[in-house]
Order: structure tokens, then C-alpha cells, then sequence
């Protein structure tokens, strides 16, 4: 007779199993369960095979193992997934690219039905045309006020209906009616909620930012330190050539307003004095380019005035 593990036992192998994906992988997701099934699981772990593991279990289990992990390594940096294993959750432990696990996770979706009493997690719309219900199934259509007509001996949906809304729970109207149309408009799988990186929590948007991104927050970061430095005039990398140009303007105004000078002084006192040394000449060339056609017009146009004098000599005229 073969004995069954007691739940003490079990929870010895899975707090075992657990400190040991702790000690292996510095990377986790911590991700959402909400109606994932057995079999979609199943598919997940496959999908992931390789550099990351898959964890599922009580919360109250993960956070004893937590805790009891981090008292016995001197790790305090594991207690920040404390707060992370509230609700359905399970750990995703990997030693991959971050972003393309939570790439891999999101394909596993799975189409659902729309049961009743479900909060709905998107907006559910009913496109127009042909239900292939016969006239008998209009009393659905009615209730929910979806606007319909007869045609061929079928129920037709003439415009699209907002049936449900994203946070509402649906109903068993709702429900019936989609179940009828063979629309299952929600998909479920494993969501990350939160990243866990060597002790850094973070959120899992900061997964898409791209090298542009940073670059961009960056030079944000960097002109909002550059103008907090100029408005309290404190010194820093990056406002320090701001601060020498305005320092050469005032020393330059100086200049011009006294007999001090230097040499960059002396140019711009030069041009103060002449203004005409800021005119600038336009090109010979391109003046002699529009002057070419312009002769050759005033000497056509010279070609024809006499000619149009010789015929008022003749005599002729259109009202003769």
C-alpha cells in the first residue's frame, strides 16, 4: 500500500521548492490567474520550458516561504514580494529577457464565454447582420432593446449594440443572448501584474520603454536640472555652459559701456561703429544673370513696336 504525502509533507517540498527558485533566479513575474484553467496552464509551462518556471500556490503559503527564506539567508530583499501575493497570483521565475517572457505569457489567451454574474474586463459589442435565429428568438433582442427586422426568415441586428459595458457584471439576458449568437467575446490567461528584479519592484510597463524612451526622459531630466541650476545659480555639468555664455553677455555689455575691451570686445565695437560692415553685397553674378533676360525681353519688346506703327501709318483699322 502506497502512503499518501500528509499536508505537513507537502508543505515541507513546496516551501523546499520555492527557497530553491529563490536562490536560482534573481527575476520574477508576478502574475494574475483569474480564470486560467488547468489545460491553459499546462500550455503556459510548455510555452515557457527552458529558462523560467512556472509556480502556482496558496498565498498564504508563498509568503510563510518568503519570510522563512529571507530570515534564513539574511536576504531582506525577498520581503518585497510581500505585497505582491494578494489575490489569484502565481510567480513566474526566469533567467531570460524580461520583456520577451511577458511577451511569451500574453499569447497564451484563451477565448471564454460570458457568464453570468462576471465582471466584464471590456466593452462587449454586438455587430449588425444576420443572427441565423429564426423570428421566434426576438423576445432576446427585445429585452435587451437591440433594434432588429425580419429578413430571409431570420433575425438581422440592424445597428451595432453596446451590450455590455467594461465593469459591469453581466446578466443572464446578456449571457443567453451571446451564448445563442456563439460570440465569446472575453480572453483570459496568466497577466503580469509586477516585475521583482534583484530586490526592485517595478511595474511592468517599464518593460516597453524602448532606447528612444530613456534617451527622451533623460534630456528631461537633464533641462529640468539645467534650469533648477540656473534659477538658484548653482553650479552643475549640465548648466555650466549656460552659466559662461551669460557670463561673456554681461562682460561684453561691460565692454561696450566702458573703455574696457578684449578681443572678441574689439569686433563687436568695430561693427557698433561702421553698421555698413553688416551689409552684405549680393553676388555680381547673380546680378548679371537677371539682367541678361531682362534685355533680351525689352528687345523683343522693341522688335514689335514698330511694326504695330507701320499698320496705324497704312491706315488700316478693325472698324474701317
Amino acid at each position: 500500500m502506497v502512503n499518501k504525502p500528509s499536508k505537513a509533507d507537502k508543505k515541507i517540498a513546496y516551501d523546499k521548492k520555492l527557497c530553491q527558485f529563490l536562490d536560482d533566479y534573481s527575476q520574477i513575474l508576478v502574475v494574475a490567474a483569474d480564470n486560467v484553467g488547468s489545460n491553459q496552464l499546462q500550455m503556459i509551462r510548455k510555452g515557457l520550458r527552458g529558462d523560467s518556471l512556472v509556480l502556482m500556490g496558496k498565498n498564504t503559503m508563498m509568503k510563510r516561504s518568503v519570510r522563512l527564506h529571507a530570515d534564513k539567508t539574511g536576504n531582506k530583499d525577498f520581503l518585497n514580494l510581500l505585497p505582491l501575493l494578494q489575490g489569484n497570483v502565481g510567480l513566474i521565475f526566469t533567467k531570460g529577457d524580461l520583456k520577451e517572457v511577458s511577451e511569451e505569457v500574453a499569447k497564451y489567451k484563451v477565448g471564454a464565454p460570458a457568464r453570468v454574474g462576471l465582471v466584464a474586463p471590456i466593452d462587449v459589442i454586438v455587430p449588425p447582420g444576420n443572427t441565423g435565429l429564426d423570428p421566434s428568438q426576438t423576445s432576446f433582442f427585445q429585452v435587451l432593446n437591440i433594434p432588429t427586422k425580419i429578413n430571409k426568415g431570420t433575425v438581422e441586428i440592424i445597428t451595432p449594440v453596446e451590450l455590455i459595458k467594461k465593469g459591469d457584471k453581466v446578466g443572464s439576458s446578456e449571457a443567453a443572448l451571446l451564448a445563442k449568437l456563439g460570440i465569446r467575446p472575453f480572453s483570459y490567461g496568466l497577466v503580469v501584474l509586477s516585475v521583482y528584479d534583484s530586490g526592485s519592484v517595478f511595474s511592468p510597463e517599464v518593460l516597453d520603454l524602448t532606447e528612444d524612451d530613456l534617451v527622451e526622459k533623460f534630456a528631461i531630466g537633464v533641462s529640468m536640472v539645467t534650469a533648477l541650476s540656473l534659477a538658484i545659480s548653482y553650479p552643475t555639468l549640465a548648466a555650466a555652459p549656460h552659466m559662461f555664455i551669460n557670463a561673456y553677455k554681461n562682460v561684453l555689455a561691460v565692454a561696450l559701456a566702458t573703455e574696457f575691451s578684449f578681443p572678441e570686445a574689439d569686433k563687436v565695437k568695430e561693427y557698433l561703429k561702421d553698421p555698413s560692415k553688416f551689409a552684405v553685397a549680393a553676388p555680381v553674378a547673380a546680378a548679371d544673370s537677371g539682367a541678361a533676360p531682362a534685355a533680351t525681353a525689352a528687345k523683343e519688346e522693341a522688335k514689335d513696336e514698330p511694326g504695330e506703327e507701320s499698320e496705324e501709318d497704312m491706315g488700316f483699322s478693325l472698324f474701317d
